[in-house]
């Protein structure tokens, strides 16, 4: 009872944003070009929550009395990183870029590398997929134990290693090092981001043990606000890495979208009075940077399907956001994230739905959450907890 629901659809982005060609982004909207290229979605669920009156998607209608006020969101934040993305959720608007490495990281920083982690050499430093780089280097990597060093169009450094060349604990202190003994002031690199994968020669594979080293979010968010105030703050999956665990009083690991599902519902059982607040990660991880447009269409069905039983289970006092971090579009020859808008639709029992428009930014999420535990905050952003006019009647 009481809870609120942050739930992060990680890439699952609505239309590009008017800055997107600064980013090669033109054309993207990550939902509608799915839909067009599978000549429609099949989300009922979804489509009875309000999602096709944000923008039109092929095969989802809108809808006169949808279930869940609906809109979509404008990013303040310079970039189209899951950090940022997520932090403007939270409620703050991180006004200077992180530092990106397309061309490869410069030779100081990787000097560094080898002096403070001890490896004795490093193959990759590169702007590459993560699947394909395993598949390039794997078997040198192998023969030499020298980690994978990569990066994308993201603010990351990513480090991936065999499990049974370099052990799983052996890679993160790798990792751990680089985060806080080799990227340090004035650089900004959002994430370090361990990579283990197994198998062999034509068929190596990721696993499930990726590992998020962040920086701390430059001040005060919604989960450190409800924290001084005594009110319990629930991090599911990579929410807990992309905050460096700041502010969050329960950690719950999920390593999957159906892991995801599982915690949700035991979460929505278990506690009251809190702020629950988890990232779905298959869309961006398995399907967005793979352009895999079936794969990411069936992870968005297993969703759909999953939503009576969620919704069904909740308090009439609880409340729901169904967001995004940024877009991922499948559809177009990038593999990287997109500059999206992204959807908002938010969720009550018995709770009178409206049109709440285009968002000046993500940061009307962390406020509202803040306006429905009633805590005095400086946090940026407009709240729509009790957002009405008779204007917002109109769905179309």
């Amino acid at each position: 009872m009481n809870n609120f629901f942050i739930i992060v659809l990680d890439g699952v982005g609505v239309g590009e944003l008017p800055d997107a060609a600064l980013y090669g982004d033109n054309g993207s909207n990550t939902l509608s070009n799915i839909a067009d290229a599978l000549d429609g979605l099949n989300l009922p669920n979804f489509q009875n929550l309000g999602i096709g009156n944000i923008i039109p998607i092929k095969g989802i209608d809108k809808i006169l009395q949808p279930k869940a006020s609906f809109g979509k969101m404008t990013e303040l934040s310079k970039g189209k990183d899951s950090t940022t993305g997520h932090w403007e959720l939270s409620g703050l608007f991180v006004d200077t870029d992180f530092d990106y490495f397309p061309n490869g990281f410069p030779k100081n920083i990787l000097d560094k590398f080898l002096d403070k982690t001890g490896c004795k050499g490093f193959l990759g430093n590169k702007a590459a997929s993560g699947t394909e780089i395993i598949k390039e280097l794997g078997d040198e990597h192998v023969r030499t134990g020298f980690p994978i060093i990569y990066t994308s169009a993201d603010s990351v450094l990513q480090i991936a290693a065999h499990q049974d060349v370099i052990a799983l604990e052996k890679l993160y202190e790798i990792c751990d090092k680089t985060r806080n003994q080799v990227l340090i002031d004035p650089l900004k690199i959002g994430r370090v981001i361990a990579r283990p994968f197994l198998g062999k020669t034509g068929s190596y594979e990721r696993t499930v043990y990726r590992k998020d080293y962040s920086l701390d979010p430059p001040s005060e968010t919604i989960l450190d606000l409800l924290q001084k105030n005594n009110i319990n703050t629930v991090a599911i999956g990579k929410i807990n890495d992309l905050f460096n665990y700041r502010g969050i009083a329960v950690q719950v690991k999920s390593k999957s979208n159906k892991e995801g599902f599982e915690n949700l519902i035991k979460a929505s059982n278990e506690y009251q009075n809190s702020l629950i607040f988890i990232n779905l990660v298959d869309f961006d991880v398995y399907f967005g940077h793979r352009n895999d447009v079936k794969g990411f269409t069936k992870a968005l069905k297993e969703l759909d399907d999953f939503l009576p039983e969620f919704l069904n289970n909740l308090h009439a006092t609880d409340r729901v956001i169904f967001t995004a971090d940024h877009g991922n579009d499948p559809t177009t020859p990038s593999t990287d994230h997109s500059r999206e808008y992204v959807p908002v639709l938010y969720f009550g029992k018995n709770k009178e739905a409206m049109n709440l428009g285009i968002r000046d930014t993500f940061s009307d999420v962390g406020k509202t959450v803040a306006d429905y535990f009633k805590i005095k905050n400086f946090l940026k952003g407009k709240s729509f907890l009790n957002e009405w006019s008779w204007k917002n009647r109109s769905w179309y």
